[in-house]
C-alpha cells in the first residue's frame, strides 16, 4: 500500500486508515463481534493500514479497550488515535453533552491511556470544539500533554478554518478530522476561508475523512428496509423516504465509474477522497475482512480527469447528515 505523512511529523502511515467506531456501536449492534474485530484491526495492520482511529465515546470505552486489545505485541507497528471532548450521559440514548474544560481533559486522557492498554496516545483530537469553553484554553491544556509525554501529535475534529488557524499558532495541528464523501463535501469549502482540505495542504496538516463511503451508501449495497432499530441510519434523513430514492442519483455515478475500471463502488469513492491531495488519509471502517481488503485496494486506483469530473458533479445528497 501506498504511505502518506502524517502532517509534519514525520511519521507515514498507510494511504487508508481504519475507523473502528462501527465496532462498538452506531451500526448492526446485533453483528457486534468482539473477537472478529480483533481480528479485521490485526489483519488491516497486516495489510499495511498503521492509522487506527477510536475515540472514547464510542460504546462508552468500549471501542478504546478493543483497540487497545488488539494492538497487543503490534504497538509498534501502527499509530493509535482517539478523541475526547464528547461526554456520554446515556449510552442506550445516545445523550451526550461537550466538555472542553483543561479539568476534564485530565480525566479523559488517564482514562483514554488505561483503556487502550499505552503509556503514550500518537494522536490526540478534540473530538467537537466546546463553545462553552475558550477554544485556545483546551488546546493549550492538550499541549501540555505533549510536554508530558502523554500524547505525541494532537488533532481537531469537525473545525472551520478560522478554529484550525487558532490552535496551530498555539500548537501544531498534525490532522483535522471531517466528514467527507461524494455526498459530504462540507470541508472542500466554497472559498480559500472555508476550505478546510486547502488549508491543511498549504500548512502541512494531514486531512483524515471518516465516512468516506457515505455511511455505506456509497457501495450501493445497502438495504435500507433492513436497518435494525438501534442502527444509527434507521433515523438519518438522508437514508429516509424520499431522500433516499433521491440519493440514489449519487451511488449511479459512482458505479458507472467503477465499471470503467472494474473496480467497486466502495473504491472508486475512496479513491475520490485520496485524489484531493497527499495529505488525504480517509479512515473507512468496516467489520468485514473482504471489505477490509477491498478498501485497501482503493489506494491502487488511479481515477482519471474524465472520472473525477463526473464524480464531481453530482448532485449535492438530499437530507441533513445528523
Amino acid at each position: 500500500m501506498q504511505v502518506r505523512k502524517l502532517g509534519a511529523t514525520g511519521v507515514e502511515v498507510g494511504g487508508i486508515g481504519l475507523g473502528c467506531m462501527g465496532m462498538s456501536w452506531l451500526y448492526k449492534e446485533s453483528e457486534l463481534d468482539d473477537n472478529r474485530s480483533v481480528e479485521v484491526i490485526r489483519e488491516a495492520v497486516d495489510l499495511g493500514v498503521t492509522l487506527l482511529d477510536t475515540a472514547d465515546i464510542y460504546g462508552a470505552g468500549h471501542n478504546e479497550e478493543l483497540l487497545g486489545r488488539a494492538a497487543v505485541g503490534r504497538r509498534e507497528d501502527v499509530v493509535v488515535a482517539t478523541k475526547f471532548g464528547i461526554v456520554i450521559e446515556d449510552l442506550a440514548a445516545r445523550r451526550s453533552h461537550l466538555d472542553g474544560s483543561p479539568a476534564y481533559l485530565r480525566t479523559a486522557i488517564e482514562a483514554s491511556l488505561r483503556r487502550l492498554g499505552t503509556e503514550v496516545i500518537d494522536l490526540y483530537y478534540l473530538h467537537r470544539v466546546d463553545s462553552a469553553v475558550p477554544l485556545a484554553d483546551t488546546w493549550g491544556a492538550m499541549a501540555e500533554l505533549v510536554a508530558e509525554g502523554k500524547v505525541r501529535f494532537l488533532g481537531l475534529s469537525e473545525v472551520s478554518v478560522a478554529q484550525a488557524v487558532e490552535a496551530h499558532a498555539i500548537h501544531p495541528v498534525t490532522a483535522i478530522q471531517s466528514e467527507l464523501s461524494l455526498w459530504t463535501r462540507d470541508p472542500l469549502g466554497p472559498d480559500k476561508a472555508s476550505d478546510v482540505v486547502r488549508w491543511c495542504a498549504d500548512n502541512e496538516v494531514s486531512f483524515v475523512p471518516f465516512a468516506p463511503l457515505g455511511r455505506g451508501f456509497l457501495t450501493g449495497t445497502l438495504h435500507v428496509d433492513r436497518f435494525e432499530d438501534s442502527d444509527f441510519r434507521a433515523t438519518n434523513p438522508r437514508f429516509r423516504g424520499p431522500a433516499i430514492v433521491t440519493n440514489q442519483r449519487i451511488v449511479d455515478v459512482v458505479r458507472e465509474v467503477a465499471e470503467r475500471h472494474s473496480a467497486t463502488p466502495a473504491q472508486v469513492a475512496i479513491a475520490w477522497t485520496l485524489a484531493h491531495g497527499s495529505q488525504v488519509v480517509p479512515i473507512p471502517g468496516t467489520k468485514n475482512p473482504r471489505y477490509l481488503r477491498e478498501n485497501v485496494a482503493a489506494t491502487d486506483l488511479v481515477l482519471s480527469g474524465e472520472d473525477l469530473a463526473d464524480l464531481d458533479a453530482v448532485p449535492a445528497a438530499v437530507g441533513t447528515r445528523y
